[in-house]
């Protein structure tokens, strides 16, 4: 890969995120609590790449995270993404300071959301690469506390630059399997769970990833259902850098609230991604109150949902100043969130 494209997917991966020991309850999805008869509930979490625009122009780095969630927005649960840590995720240095400032403020670390090389290459050699590449990833989320990494099933590349996924989507799920599969065997030495968004190429399809969960046992597997990422084909970017992606456009989407419907049975977790709001300060893209009643239906319940907002992005950096600054749309979001738990909880 030249240097160019390597750089462009380092971007766009980021783009589209104690050392208790972990319980079985956990590993395979279970209440964490017990909640009175009817009620629902869920914590809020603040994924990272809502602050993605200030991240990468620089007025913001990694370890800002903790502090800016909690003084910010009251928020002590944290998603991280992974180019955000700037290759020192083996820095042990970086980690133990990264975890002190965590522990100093009383902050949850609850996973690192990695994009990284293609699990389901149909190439042995590079497939396997891509799993041994995400081994340091685990090792990191375990030291900082965190319960999960959240990975990708599929080829990102060729999403983000418009072309087709190389591969059936039969010998990307048997790929998938492979990979995957060895990654929840060495994560789960660790107590630790691999959960898979939907997000890139055929992982947009709710039907293929749970066929993938259907072949795989381990009690640590998962899916991160995402509102805004059932997007099976976009336009293709006039450049390859983040302005031409967010330019793009949906041309084939899956419906997302029978997507969500379909991965709730391995959900361990929800990215309640969003990009503008009405005067009402609803999602104009997602009807909150009717995917979240999908999600209770399901018996879903006591689990984390993530503010992921994506229209400051769009925003500073896409130059569509119609879309809410990182600050407002975060503040709208979680408001969306307290008001799904007043009338479903």
């Amino acid at each position: 890969m030249n240097n160019s494209r390597r750089q462009f997917l380092g971007q766009l991966g980021l783009a589209t995120a104690g050392l208790g020991f972990v319980s079985m309850d956990t590993l395979i999805g279970a209440p964490t609590a017990a909640a009175p008869a009817g009620k629902f509930s869920f914590d809020i979490s603040l994924a990272e790449f809502s602050f993605a625009s200030e991240l990468f122009s620089g007025k913001m780095t990694n370890m800002d995270f903790p502090a800016r969630a909690k003084s910010d927005y009251d928020i002590t649960i944290l998603e991280y993404v992974s180019g955000f840590f700037n290759n020192k995720h083996k820095d042990q240095t970086y980690l133990n300071e990264l975890k002190k400032r965590c522990d100093d403020l009383g902050m949850k670390n609850h996973l690192i959301m990695v994009d990284g090389e293609n699990l389901t290459a149909l190439d042995n050699a590079a497939r396997m690469k891509a799993v041994e590449a995400h081994y340091p990833w685990v090792d990191a989320a375990k030291f900082l506390g965190c319960t999960a990494i959240r990975v990708n099933l599929g080829d990102a590349m060729a999403m983000l630059s418009g072309k087709k996924e190389e591969g059936t989507p039969a010998q990307l799920a048997t790929a998938a399997v492979d990979g995957y599969g060895k990654l929840l065997e060495y994560a789960g030495k660790a107590g630790l769970n691999v959960i898979v968004e939907n997000h890139f190429g055929v992982s947009t399809d709710p039907d293929w990833l749970v066929g993938v969960m259907k072949q795989l046992k381990a009690p640590n597997k998962g899916l991160l259902p995402d509102f805004g990422n059932f997007c099976a084909e976009r336009s293709k970017p006039e450049t390859l850098d983040i302005k031409g992606f967010m330019a793009t456009k949906c041309v084939k989407e899956h419906d997302k609230y029978e997507g969500v419907r379909k991965m709730m049975p391995y959900a361990k977790g929800i990215s309640a991604k969003t990009h503008q709001f009405d005067a009402n300060g609803n999602d104009p893209e997602t009807d909150f109150i009717k995917i979240f009643k999908i999600i209770k239906d399901s018996g879903w319940n006591n689990g984390i949902v993530g503010i992921e907002y994506e229209g400051g992005l769009m925003r500073e950096m896409g130059g569509d100043t119609t879309k809410p600054t990182n600050d407002e749309g975060i503040r709208q979001t979680k408001a969306l969130l307290e008001k799904v738990l007043e009338e479903l909880g």
